[in-house]
């Protein structure tokens, strides 16, 4: 047995690790400067150790338990499992955009051999694996499916900067093109998930699982959004109000904040967009969506209103927002709505300094255009906005950040000191 895993990010990387623990393992990818890091034994996503990517690294391709990294596509000719996690991503107009998928099936069907098994763990909505990608997989190999070659569909639920709730501790759904397949795509995921594994009956059915846990949480965290903004008229604290709700047993602890990432402020569109496709019209999933995607033009209103009862100047003010990673201690930055704050900062002409120790400058700068400072300004600002609850950021003496009439802002509502405004 040999397992080629396609796409070596957050979530590839762990999976092909733990793989690797006990199978011949090739980690494709097509990012040369991410081979040749992680070769070194350096991974900066911050999901696996150096010591522990060290510890299953093979220099050679050799039929050896063990990780090999490369972005050679002959180097995963001999294998017989193939992984897909490449990311899944939405377009401008927040429509599935499944070119990575497609692209990933290509290159394995040039490589497809009779017996061999294709598994996709990328988010997507029910029938992209039998719809959309098998047929790639078929044009690309010649090969005719459930006959030459099989499919199966196993959902990440990798949560970035989650050390405690790593790959083999999560229970994973499993499934398979046909019973005998599933219970081939089971047994192998099984051999290393400690947490253990769940095989659906139907790949369609595994996909929609998945599909519909992050929708869920958009739902329920679009509840309590809007639960502020109420409480924030009322001049109520919402922290207190879901404090007290929370004492009842079947309360749900969600809390407000800003919806971003590549899973939950991305899975509802690829639901949606098959139930439109299907005649089906979703209200609550796009209303979620909308009431979500405003969180960062109100979270800026909110600073900017606090800003004026204090008498500061608007346009030319200077504001330290603190953090842009998409969650707390992590250094991904995809679909960050962080973002979209700064943005409507910037239409109210207020000059916005970003600092976030967790991320990559010159990833910040390429997806976003905006510079990201490493180290803490030693200035002060007319206004600090928490965005992130990054450790680093709950020790800040805010008071050295703080001119006199400041304002300061918790979007998470970590902040034990007395605060101006919080979500």
């Amino acid at each position: 047995m040999k397992i080629g895993v396609i796409g070596l990010g957050y979530v590839g990387l762990p999976l092909a690790r733990l793989f690797a623990t006990k199978y011949d393992v090739v980690g494709f990818d097509i990012n040369n400067k991410r081979i040749t890091e992680l070769n070194s034994g350096i991974d900066n996503t911050l999901e696996i150790s150096s010591e522990l990517l060290k510890s299953v690294l093979k220099i050679e391709n050799t039929n050896q338990i063990g990780l090999y990294c490369s972005t050679n596509v002959d180097d995963i000719k001999t294998c017989n499992y193939y992984i897909v996690t490449v990311p899944t991503p939405v377009d401008k107009n927040n429509k599935p955009d499944l070119t990575p998928l497609y692209q990933s099936s290509e290159t394995i069907g040039n490589v497809l051999k009779k017996g061999d098994i294709v598994i996709y763990e990328s988010t997507v909505y029910p029938g992209v694996t039998e719809e959309e990608c098998v047929p790639v997989l078929e044009r690309v190999s010649g090969l005719k499916f459930n006959i030459d070659f099989f499919a199966g569909y196993s959902p990440e639920r990798i949560n970035p900067g989650d050390k405690e709730h790593t790959v083999e501790k999560i229970l994973k759904v499993t499934s398979g093109s046909t019973p005998e397949i599933g219970l081939k795509v089971n047994e192998l995921y099984k051999s290393v998930i400690t947490a253990g594994t769940h095989l659906a009956p139907t790949i369609k059915v595994a996909e929609a699982a998945k599909v519909i846990e992050n929708s869920q949480r958009d739902i329920n965290i679009a509840f309590v959004n809007e639960l502020s903004k109420i409480f924030n008229i009322l001049d109520i604290d919402t922290q207190d109000v879901l404090e007290a709700a929370g004492t009842k047993w079947n309360f749900l602890p969600f809390k407000p904040g800003l919806v971003g990432g590549h899973c939950i402020g991305v899975d509802p569109y690829y639901l949606a967009q098959k139930a439109q496709e299907m005649g089906y019209h979703p209200e609550i999933i796009l209303a979620g969506r909308r009431l979500n995607d405003s969180m960062g033009e109100y979270v800026a209103s909110q600073v900017v209103k606090l800003m004026i009862k204090k008498g500061i100047t608007i346009n030319g003010a200077e504001l330290l927002m603190l953090g842009i990673a998409f969650k707390e201690n992590c250094p991904d930055v995809r679909n960050t709505k962080i973002v979209d704050v700064i943005m409507s900062l910037k239409e109210y002409g207020i000059n916005t300094t970003i600092y976030d120790p967790w991320v990559n400058p010159k990833e910040v700068h390429h997806h976003y255009g905006f510079i990201t400072l490493k180290t803490l300004p030693k200035t002060k600002f007319d206004a600090v906005v928490l965005g992130v609850a990054h450790k680093e950021f709950l020790a800040l003496d805010y008071k050295l950040l703080q001119n006199e009439n400041s304002v300061l802002y918790d979007v998470k509502g970590v902040l034990r000191s007395k605060v101006d405004g919080k979500l």
